[in-house]
């Protein structure tokens, strides 16, 4: 009703018209500028535009996930061609989470991080 006033202004002039032509009255505009409805109704439009909100943010959302999935893919295939970037990630890793001083980090050091380390020594 609130979306489509102008329809319900030109029913409602045609209605005034077929009625009042037999005094000799044309109607000629008819404009509806205040409408007033019942508790129960305004709760409904609220409780729908509620869901209408809700619905955009999961798929704002979703698009999100989808994006950041997609840089992770990508990010995968770049340290699969190179393996030593992700040792180089890991070691990364490592000085992020051993940048608190107020806790002791115990961490394994891959076997393959060594071999390649101690072929590189020999060499």
């Amino acid at each position: 009703m609130l979306s489509e006033r102008e329809k319900l202004n030109m029913d409602v002039q045609q209605i005034l018209d077929a009625q009042t032509d037999s005094w000799g009255i044309k109607v000629t505009n008819v404009e509806i500028k205040h409408i007033d409805l019942n508790e129960s109704m305004v709760r409904a439009i609220a409780r729908q535009a509620e869901a209408e909100r809700e619905r955009r943010a999961k798929v704002i959302h979703a698009e999100g996930e989808k994006q950041a999935a997609q840089a992770l893919m990508e990010a995968a295939q770049i340290l699969a061609e190179q393996p030593s970037a992700m040792q180089l990630r890991y070691l990364q890793t490592l000085t992020q989470v051993a940048g608190d001083k107020s806790s002791t980090l115990v961490f394994p050091i891959p076997v393959d991080l060594l071999s390649s380390l101690m072929g590189k020594k020999d060499g």
